[in-house]
């Protein structure tokens, strides 16, 4: 196992539809592997292929939920339906979301109250979730990944307006930039008495 570099906001393979995996084999569990050791380095609640370079539909969790569904897992080649946001703006405080592809920032965005994820285990079986609350909410922000989008991608204007100035003043947006959990300064200055970001920051 090791810990990858994840990928800045810019980089083609996190705006580009991630490939499915054709055969799980000893190199996709390494790379399951990986993610979840990447992940839990970043304090990341998800982590999805793409976030470390590699464009495949595969994507990783941690988080508890009330839903009875493993608050560990990973699915690869997931398919995804969510129930629609309801109306209006998201609230600033209870619907903010962060991501470790935009390091040190976050965002309020409505999503879907309810998720349905079906897909494959890294044994090959086939697997199904009905989720809701923040566990949806971080199903859909990875399933996103696996589609080239990214949390910020799907802000209302305003903050949409927000994300672009931050990402232009941290000199983002383009290829090759990467911070390495457990290296690098912890963009969201975690310690070990706080809480974890990708997906959703509580």
């Amino acid at each position: 196992m090791a810990i990858r570099p994840v990928v800045i906001t810019g980089d083609p393979v996190l705006h580009s539809r991630a490939q499915p995996v054709e055969v799980i084999d000893d190199a996709v569990r390494e790379l399951v592997a990986d993610m979840y050791e990447t992940m839990d380095a970043a304090r990341g609640v998800g982590l999805a292929a793409p976030q470390i370079g590699v464009g495949l539909r595969v994507f990783t969790w941690q988080l508890a939920n009330d839903d009875g569904i493993p608050p560990r897992g990973v699915v690869i080649n997931p398919f995804l339906t969510a129930t629609k946001p309801a109306v209006g703006d998201p609230d600033p405080q209870d619907e903010v979301e962060g991501c470790l592809s935009v390091p040190g920032e976050s965002f309020p965005l409505r999503r879907g109250p309810s998720a349905v994820l079906t897909g494959q285990d890294v044994d090959g079986h086939e697997l199904r979730y009905e989720a809701t609350g923040w566990f949806a909410r971080m199903l859909q922000h990875e399933y996103d990944h696996l589609n080239g989008f990214l949390y910020v991608d799907r802000l209302a204007a305003t903050w949409a307006r927000k994300a672009k100035k931050a990402i232009r003043a941290h000199g983002w947006g383009q290829p090759g930039q990467t911070w390495t959990p457990g290296v690098d300064r912890d963009p969201f200055g975690h310690d070990d008495s706080e809480g974890d970001t990708e997906g959703a920051v509580p």
